[in-house]
C-alpha cells in the first residue's frame, strides 16, 4: 500500500499515516508505505528527510536508500539492523527500535522456556493421536537461568521469570551492576555456564557473536540444559548444537534458526527435545503501539533539532554499532 498524504512533497516515508501519528510538524507532509505493493521513488521522494522501514520489510526498503537525496533519518522498527548497516548512505543516521519489541521477545522466551521444560509439544502431539500421555516434567522453579546479552530484552526476560522463583545468571559484553544484581562480563561466561539449567540467548548478530555459541560452548552447558535462541539464528553453530541435542545431553527451544527459514528435511525439525516457532516473537499485538510511541517521540526530537535516542550509526562519528540492540 502507498499513498501520499497531500498534494505536496513528503519528508517523511513511513507505514504510518498522519493520524497514527498523531499528526504531523507543521509544513510536513507523508508519503505512506507498508512495505507491500510497487516501492514510491523518483520526484515523489526527493524531499523525504526521516524514513521509517516498515517491519519485516527491510530487504524491500533497503533499495530504496540510495534513491533518497534528501535523506538524514533512518528509523528501523526492528531490534537488530545488520541488514539495513551496509547500505546506509554516507551522512545519515540510522535507529533502532531497542525497547520496541522488549515486552513481546521476552514473552516469547518465557513461553518457549516453560513450553519446552513442560513437555507442551509432546502434549499436543499426544492429544492430536488421542493419546492420554502423563509423565514427569522439570518445574522452572528453582532452575538456574542464564541471560545472554543483557540489555532492555534481557532485563524484560527477567522481570517475567522473577514470578517463577528460579535464580539469574546476567551475563553481557561489559560487567556492571543493576538494581537486580550483578552483571558479567563475557570473560566470566566459561565458568557461569556449568550453573545454568536453561540458556537464554538475546544478542544481536555481529562479528563478536557469530558463531558464538560453538562446539566448546554447548560442551560447558551442563547435561539436560536447555538453550533457548530468541536473538538471531547465526549466534549458535546449527551443527553443533544437532549434533548435542541428538545425543539427547541438551534441549533446543528456537525462534531463530541458522539457516532462515528452516528448510523442509533439515535436521533441526526432527531432532528431539527441540521446539521451533519461525521467528516471531516480535510479531504480536504489542508490537504497534509501542512503535507507534517511539516514530512520534523521533520525530518529535528530530524536528526540535534534539538527539535522537536508539542511534546506531550517526554522521558524527561516521561508524556503526549493531551490537548496541542490547547489551
Amino acid at each position: 500500500m502507498t499513498s501520499v498524504e497531500t498534494s505536496d512533497r513528503a519528508r517523511i516515508l513511513a507505514p504510518f499515516t498522519p493520524a497514527d501519528l498523531n499528526a504531523l510538524p507543521p509544513g510536513w507532509h507523508a508519503l505512506v508505505w507498508d512495505g507491500t505493493g510497487r516501492p514510491p521513488t523518483g520526484r515523489a521522494v526527493e524531499a523525504v528527510e526521516f524514513f521509517v522501514i516498515p517491519y519485516t520489510y527491510t530487504h524491500a526498503a533497503v533499495p530504496l536508500l540510495p534513491g533518497l537525496p534528501s535523506l538524514r533519518v533512518v528509523q528501523s522498527l526492528s531490534a537488530g539492523v545488520e541488514d539495513v548497516l551496509p547500505h546506509l548512505p554516507v551522512g545519515v543516521t540510522l535507529c533502532n527500535a531497542r525497547d520496541v519489541h522488549s515486552t513481546s521477545v521476552a514473552e516469547h522466551a518465557v513461553a518457549l522456556t516453560l513450553g519446552s521444560l513442560r513437555g507442551i509439544p509432546d502434549f499436543v502431539r499426544a492429544q492430536d493421536a488421542q493419546r492420554w500421555s502423563p509423565g514427569f516434567r522439570l518445574a522452572l522453579a528453582d532452575r538456574t537461568v542464564l541471560l545472554l546479552g543483557y540489555g532492555s530484552i534481557g532485563a524484560a526476560v527477567e522481570a517475567r521469570l522473577t514470578p517463577f522463583e528460579c535464580s539469574v545468571l546476567r551475563v553481557a559484553r561489559t560487567a556492571r551492576q543493576t538494581s537486580q544484581g550483578p552483571v558479567h562480563a563475557m570473560e566470566e561466561l566459561p565458568s557461569l555456564l556449568p550453573r545454568a539449567d536453561v540458556v537464554v540467548l538475546t544478542l544481536p548478530l555481529t562479528e563478536a557473536t557469530r558463531g558464538l555459541v560453538d562446539a566448546r560452548f554447548l560442551a560447558r552447558m551442563k547435561d539436560g540444559a536447555l538453550l533457548v535462541n530468541i536473538g538471531r539464528g547465526p549466534v549458535v553453530d546449527t551443527r553443533a548444537l544437532v549434533g548435542e541435542v541428538q545425543a539427547g545431553r541438551l534441549g533446543a527451544a528456537l525462534d531463530v534458526t541458522d539457516p532462515e527459514p528452516l528448510p523442509p528435511g533439515h535436521p533441526l525439525w526432527t531432532t528431539p527435545n527441540t521446539l521451533i516457532s519461525p521467528h516471531v516473537a516480535a510479531h504480536t499485538s504489542a508490537f504497534r503501539p509501542r512503535a507507534l510511541a517511539l516514530v512520534r517521540a523521533q520525530l518529535a526530537r528530530y524536528t526540535a533539532g534534539e538527539p535522537l535516542a536508539n542511534v546506531v550509526a550517526s554522521p558524527q562519528d561516521n561508524r556503526a554499532d549493531p551490537a548496541a540492540r542490547d547489551g
